[in-house]
């Protein structure tokens, strides 16, 4: 509540001004630093998180969820960054000191704008309180934001400016994933998940994942095999976006969702899809996306080598590379929740 009344307060006595035009706006100077205390957890944070950047985007016109869906994939990604530890944060943004200072400035943590500035780094007192500090929300917001400036807003040159940011296509495709799924359902508070197959239905399922497996190499089972009767309904697990819908030669049917936790599901052995259903969906949890059978290991079509299932899999971006993990706890624990909701 503390920062809706800053934003009130500030909105009487602040007029809109762009980031460049010879000089920054006089009202960023006087802006004073919203609370950041972590007083409250959960759903305060996640509210004063979002209130930050409806806040930025009302003074800068940045689209609240483009700055949303940076902050989400920064906090999804594993960083090796040299940087002071973030304590009093509500942002996860982490601009590299040299990046934030410049490469050839020989002080990583400067918070002097001026010589910032000399040695080409994009650092900036966002807030007004003469510092420019790597460890301020407002300052490394509105330096995230001067650099995006510069290739605009609209969406393809949004997907410009993060590439030349990141220099990474898959931060490129999820940042973008993300400010979709945000701007459509207008909230950050979307980390509920469901048990993939629907509660009315026969299945069984125990821990797989690590197994060995032969058919096209040896190699090892990365999911966890839930049996079902052919035509069970198969649900999307969270919120997300449909990545891939089409064949695959190990996994049959299959379709790929990346949700808000960056996350890559895997729903493999479909006998088919959901009506419709195609790369690019924002889906969530409980919707159906296909439906149980037993394709794959082999060209398109081939189905019945094996007792009907679907095999689910889970892989975690890290920033530099995707990696499989044991999805067994995360569906023991859906799958109570789905029984408690029940009762």
């Amino acid at each position: 509540m503390r920062f809706i009344h800053l934003i009130i307060a500030c909105s009487l006595c602040m007029p809109f001004a762009p980031l460049y035009g010879g000089e920054r706006a006089e009202a960023a100077a006087m802006i004073s630093e919203p609370a950041t205390k972590q007083t409250s957890k959960g759903s305060s944070l996640t509210r004063e998180r979002m209130e930050l950047f409806q806040w930025m985007e009302a003074l800068y016109g940045v689209p609240w969820h483009y700055l949303a869906a940076i902050d989400q994939y920064e906090r999804t990604i594993n960083k090796k960054r040299k940087s002071a530890p973030v304590t009093d944060r509500l942002t996860a943004i982490t601009i590299p000191p040299a990046v934030w200072s410049g490469y050839l400035n020989p002080e990583e943590d400067d918070t002097d704008e001026s010589s910032i500035s000399f040695f080409g780094g994009i650092g900036i007192d966002g807030s007004g309180d003469g510092q420019a500090d790597q460890q301020n929300d407002i300052d490394v917001l509105t330096a995230m934001i001067r650099f995006l400036s510069d290739f605009g807003y609209a969406r393809e040159d949004f997907r410009i400016g993060v590439w030349m940011y990141y220099r990474r296509d898959r931060a490129v495709k999820t940042i973008d994933q993300f400010a979709a799924v945000y701007e459509k359902y207008q909230t950050l508070q979307l980390d509920q998940h469901a048990f993939p197959i629907p509660r009315r239905y026969t299945y069984s399922y125990r821990s797989t994942w690590g197994d060995p497996r032969g058919w096209g190499g040896r190699r090892i089972h990365e999911g966890t095999d839930i049996f079902a009767d052919y035509g069970t309904p198969v649900l999307a697990t969270g919120y997300g976006v449909v990545e891939v819908v089409g064949w695959n030669r190990y996994g049959g049917w299959r379709v790929g969702i990346r949700d808000m936790n960056n996350i890559y599901h895997y729903f493999a052995h479909l006998s088919s899809f959901r009506k419709g259903l195609k790369a690019g969906d924002i889906v969530e949890p409980g919707q159906v996306i296909g439906y149980v059978g037993s394709s794959g290991y082999g060209k398109p079509g081939t189905s019945g080598k094996f007792p009907p299932h679907l095999h689910y899999g889970m892989y975690r971006d890290t920033g530099s590379g995707e990696w499989s993990f044991d999805p067994y706890p995360q569906l023991r624990s859906w799958e109570r929740e789905m029984r408690r909701k029940k009762k």
